[in-house]
């Protein structure tokens, strides 16, 4: 006999190879039927699989959160059964749960169309009310080989040829159709409901190797019920319409092209932007103590060989070869840079803690099919900070700049942030106490504001716990931006010391910190996250004076130039247009406030005000509108220190 535990405390005994599903039914019949899966000791596994010995046991229902993943991989099998029964001779390769749903890559003569995704649907809900059992088999490789290769999969032989000789070899099949896989599935197909849809078609290299053959990939979603899918097609909707590379170009803020793969072109309005962006952090970073330094672009491969960074980092890395027969690098992160300035005259602990920060550019070679819009690219700028102290302030510290870090969120709109929290790697550098009082202190940090974290244990980096801040923006999806990560090896690794009260010398504790992380890719979450419709205060262009007729011209030039004077960045539109057209444009181009003037307006001195996204329209005089849209377009920080 055999001892099951549940998470309610209460045990079971049962006989030896007893399955997770025989378990259910010993419990009640209604649980047999919601089971899909279990954990055992923790492990995921399929609820056909027998329990061998002395057991956690946690059964994970069909509606649990943790069912959502085997869902998509089994609508991901479906997929790949009906893609082969509609078009014969296509060959299924690797198949993956991806977040918010699962693809398949296909090597196919003649490509698929969006057009055939309804027939595939359609066969796809087909097996699903056949409701095949999934069952598992595991076979030598031998077998394994000639099976496929009687199939004229050719992609499976090399994918049998990668799993290690220790590992088993599992054949998973829903009826007759059968795939390798490492699993666990559901028991059967009708588990997976009909909450799913297919999306789109890419291309994809075999292996992601653009040496090897081009394959055709199907991505799809599932979900556990039609609500959360219908939920999930309505953000794809709005997300479309919030897409930073299309609002981007209608805006005139930045564009992108192959001659450059990865890098920006920042035009006008969207450099007013991005030089907004980094004058508000400066403001922050200088009210906190941050001292504001500029560490070269390019430096020499053995500092980023004494650093670490060649070795873990060097392949994404662009290097230069001198003709002095030296190698230089790109660099890809601020840090070593940082530590050479700390490293510049002495230090002692009245120094500490040393601030110091730094709106650098970066460059990491990054796949051109990873690369998307702002969000993903080559070349990028950091608001990076390093802040250099003992052990003793690393708690003081923590707590400041998530204090910092929140209110900065705030200030942008995002009020919903989710910190992540990660612990110590069981491979790791540093002295157990030091890592003993930095994850105390991270801990600290966000507890301290009131606020929870989310725990990923050993997920720290060898050197120190970490916090990731995630953001939720007005669709509902999550950003990871800012990072908080404590460093108890760089330091040392790169000589750098301070001397103690006592005379003797000490290594700092190096806390790396950036708030935006990426400016490019924060402008272009805030992009998305407004759908381009920025606060006042932000917007690169915040007032567009607009006339109605060419005799309030001079007028027009009055306003705009008023509008300049009180700080406000204001354009004219003198062109001979009618107004409504003039209205529709920049409403495309998204300027937050328009003034009208026409006749009346010359001789009343006034302006008719409209709001983007709003019918309404108000006549002011010209003084009483400058002065309510430039307080306005006062920074949040900046009303804060006037308000006292």
């Amino acid at each position: 006999m055999i001892t099951i535990s549940f998470p309610d405390g209460a045990t079971r005994e049962y006989e030896a190879g007893t399955t997770g599903a025989e378990v259910a039914a010993s419990i009640a019949k209604s649980l047999a039927k919601k089971a899909v899966a279990m954990r055992v000791d923790g492990e995921l596994t399929d609820l056909a699989d027998p329990i061998g010995a002395d057991a956690a046991l946690e059964l994970v229902l069909r509606d649990d959160a943790a069912a959502l993943e085997l869902i998509r991989h089994d609508a991901a099998h479906v997929m790949a059964e009906a893609v082969q029964e509609l078009f014969p001779g296509t060959q299924v390769t690797i198949g993956p749960v991806i977040e918010n749903g699962f693809y398949y890559d296909f090597a196919r003569e003649e490509a698929f169309t969006p057009e055939d995704f309804a027939t595939i649907e359609a066969k796809m809900r087909e097996i699903v009310q056949r409701d095949a059992a999934f069952t598992k088999e595991v076979w030598d490789r031998d077998r394994a080989k000639d099976v496929f290769r009687s199939k004229g999969e050719d992609y499976k032989l090399e994918l049998i040829d990668a799993i290690p000789g220790d590992e088993d070899l599992k054949i998973y099949a829903q009826g007759q159709w059968f795939d390798l896989c490492r699993g666990p599935h559901m028991p059967s197909t009708g588990k997976i409901g009909s909450a799913f849809k297919l999306l789109k078609l890419a291309g994809a290299y075999w292996r992601g190797d653009s040496d090897n053959a081009m394959l055709q990939r199907i991505y799809g979603t599932a979900w556990a019920n039609d609500k959360d899918l219908q939920a999930y097609l309505t953000q794809l909707e709005e997300a479309e319409k919030r897409d930073h590379r299309r609002l981007g170009r209608e805006m005139d803020l930045y564009h992108f092209q192959e001659e450059a793969p990865g890098s920006v072109f920042w035009h006008a309005k969207g450099w007013t932007l991005f030089q907004a962006l980094i004058s508000y952090m400066r403001r922050r970073q200088d009210n906190a103590g941050y001292l504001e330094v500029n560490s070269p672009d390019m430096m020499d491969r053995s500092l980023w060989e004494q650093s670490g960074h060649w070795e873990k980092f060097g392949e994404n890395m662009f290097t230069s070869d001198t003709p002095d027969e030296r190698t230089f690098a790109l660099k890809p992160m601020n840090c070593p840079g940082h530590v050479q300035i700390f490293k510049n005259g002495l230090k002692s602990y009245r120094d500490l803690p040393f601030k110091l920060s730094e709106f650098g550019k970066v460059h990491r070679y990054e796949p051109s099919g990873a690369l998307h819009g702002l969000l993903r690219v080559r070349s990028f700028t950091q608001d990076d900070a390093h802040i250099f102290c003992s052990t003793e302030q690393i708690t003081e510290e923590c707590v400041k700049v998530h204090e910092l870090m929140m209110s900065i969120y705030r200030d942008f709109g995002f009020d919903e942030v989710v910190v992540k929290y990660a612990d110590r790697p069981e491979v790791r550098v540093g002295a157990d106490d030091v890592w003993d009082k930095s994850e105390a202190a991270l801990q600290h940090a966000v507890a301290s504001a009131g606020q929870e974290c989310e725990l990923n244990p050993g997920e720290g980096a060898f050197y120190g716990p970490n916090l990731e801040y995630v953001l939720r923006d007005a669709i509902g999806r999550e950003w990871q931006c800012g990072t908080l990560q404590v460093d108890l090896n760089l330091p040392e690794r790169l000589g750098a010391f301070y001397i103690g009260q006592d005379g003797e010398k000490y290594v700092p504790v190096m806390l790396h910190r950036a708030m935006f992380g990426s400016l490019e890719r924060f402008a272009g979450i805030l992009v998305e996250h407004h759908a381009g419709h920025f606060p006042l205060w932000i917007a690169p262009l915040q007032v567009m004076v607009a006339t109605i007729v060419s005799d309030a011209d001079d007028y027009a030039t009055e306003v705009q130039r008023a509008c300049s004077d009180a700080g406000l960045r204001a354009e004219t539109d003198l062109r001979n247009e009618k107004i409504n057209y003039k209205v529709r444009e920049h409403s495309v181009t998204k300027v937050p406030v328009m003034f009208v003037v026409g006749k009346r307006e010359v001789e009343e001195g006034t302006v008719n005000v409209r709001r983007l996204g709003s019918k309404e329209q108000v006549s002011l005089p010209l003084g009483e509108a400058i002065a309510m849209l430039t307080a306005e377009a006062t920074a949040p920080d900046v009303a804060r220190k006037a308000a006292g």
